[in-house]
């Protein structure tokens, strides 16, 4: 594991706007060109919204084939989701686009019903991790921060740091009525986890009238804030140490106490 570079952008996004969001956040992520990984918010394209015939993209649509050529272009890993179409089900996919080309993605998970989310968007019924510079990377997406038995950390034997994941994120549509849930989550999964957390959320008011104060954070693995950013549009750069998170996992191993369970997916 070698150090590691990451841009967190806590954009305000535009509302149903892909090609505006695209001139803005592309001059935010060109400003950090060189990170290591650079981290968007969630449905950082269009908003978090429920009217998916008019927001949703594809594939093979314009803001895939941006994030991999922006990739690209500033030699940065790139990451944040956007609505997708396959077939007839949209899904807020997170997408890994690396300076390559190559590129991943994952599902959210856990879809926020309290807006609705469930009866518009399909489900992930798999995790994502991902490798770069040594690290092993969880990325997730808002909503499935509050779910702890789906972002529980394994141990996994043959993997230099000895876990499944070394670092988690999440990117968000954080409303700031739940500020505190968020804050307080963040720092939990990392405690627990044993791994570093980022988290990056969205500044500003939606279309639905909705206020975000931001709160994007980096907390090490004892829970402490490494950077804490505030309710304004701010791009900030972190580099994170593996050694404090390898000698912490070998002077307090809490795996080794963990209980044994399976998740069934299709519950």
């Amino acid at each position: 594991m070698q150090t590691l570079t990451v841009s967190l952008i806590q954009g305000a996004t535009r509302w149903h706007d892909a090609a505006g969001n695209r001139a803005y956040y592309g001059a935010l992520v060109r400003g950090v060109a060189g990170s290591d990984l650079v981290v968007l918010p969630e449905t950082f394209l269009s908003g978090f919204t429920n009217d998916t015939l008019v927001n949703a993209d594809t594939m093979d649509g314009e803001g895939v084939a941006w994030m991999r050529a922006l990739a690209t272009e500033t030699g940065s890993t790139l990451t944040g989701s956007l609505v997708i179409r396959e077939d007839d089900t949209v899904y807020n996919r997170l997408i890994w686009a690396s300076p390559d080309g190559s590129f991943a993605y994952y599902d959210k998970r856990h879809l926020f019903r309290m807006a609705g989310e469930h009866t518009r968007y399909g489900g992930g019924n798999r995790r994502l991790i991902v490798e770069l510079k040594g690290w092993r990377i969880l990325p997730q997406v808002c909503y499935d921060l509050r779910f702890p038995v789906w972002l529980r950390n394994g141990h996994r034997e043959e993997a230099e740091g000895g876990m499944d994941y070394d670092l988690s994120l999440f990117v968000a549509n954080w409303p700031t009525p739940r500020r505190q849930p968020w804050r307080t989550l963040l720092r939990a999964r990392a405690i627990e986890n044993l791994a570093y957390v980022i988290g990056v959320n969205r500044v500003g008011v939606d279309g639905n009238q909705l206020p975000y104060a931001g709160d994007s954070a980096v907390i090490d693995p004892v829970g402490e804030p490494l950077i804490e950013l505030g309710a304004q549009e701010q791009v900030v750069t972190v580099t994170l140490d593996p050694a404090p998170l390898l000698a912490h996992r070998e002077r307090f191993p809490a795996w080794m106490d963990a209980d044994r369970f399976a998740i069934d997916i299709d519950a």
